[in-house]
């Protein structure tokens, strides 16, 4: 499973979300703004605060950071 972690006002949550839309790749999206638990889940399995966090099958992203988003989508299983 592919969870986005973003709020709605981040403009590299959006560009995570769209690079993924753009790869056909489906995910979950936790808004941390008004979700208590997805933001302390996001904290749990990141150490961060900030956003966005991509979970791509227990591979963590931090950040939109297209090369490790791809690297870590070749070892998902959909």
């Amino acid at each position: 499973m592919i969870k986005v972690y973003s709020t709605p006002t981040c403009p590299w949550c959006r560009k995570a979300k769209s690079y993924l839309q753009s790869k056909n790749v489906p995910f979950e999206d936790i808004n941390v703004a008004t979700d208590l638990r997805g933001r302390e889940e996001m904290f749990n399995i990141s150490g961060q605060s900030g956003v966005p966090v991509l979970d791509l099958c227990g591979n963590v992203v931090l950040g939109f950071d297209q090369q490790a988003i791809d690297d870590a989508l070749t070892t998902c299983k959909q």
